[in-house]
């Protein structure tokens, strides 16, 4: 039963829906916070340098405070920020759908857990049959 709601999409769309609200009240608030997302659906621009990359487990957190805070956007099911990496602080443009994140973290505490899966779509071989 728990896999069938998990990957329903509607529950997908209902959570997908309630990550950005609770987004869109921290960025109005100010408060700093972290996300555990998947690191596959991230996007970086300028790209990060291999060696960077690298170190980047499946499951990454990202801080947003300061600039990186109050850099970051909320836009089309999207969030996006500046951050620096590495030793040499190399920015970038760090870009995620809203669904690819797994919580949402105030002080070390999980406030917002999602667990829904994205719906799966056919691919355009299985929609020809």
């Amino acid at each position: 039963m728990i896999e069938t709601l998990l990957n329903d999409e509607e529950f997908f769309t209902i959570m997908k829906k309630h990550t950005h609200e609770v987004l869109a009240l921290l960025l109005k608030r100010g408060v700093n916070f972290s996300i555990l997302t998947n690191i596959s659906e991230v996007t970086f621009s300028p790209e990060l340098p291999e060696d960077i990359r690298q170190n980047f487990k499946p499951i990454t957190m990202f801080y947003l405070a300061g600039y990186t805070l109050e850099s970051t956007q909320l836009d089309g099911g999207e969030i996006s920020f500046e951050a620096g990496f590495g030793s040499d602080n190399v920015g970038s443009l760090v870009s995620l759908p809203i669904e690819a994140i797994l919580q949402i973290i105030l002080e070390d505490m999980p406030i917002f857990i999602n667990l829904s899966s994205p719906p799966k779509t056919p691919n355009k071989h299985q929609k020809e049959k």
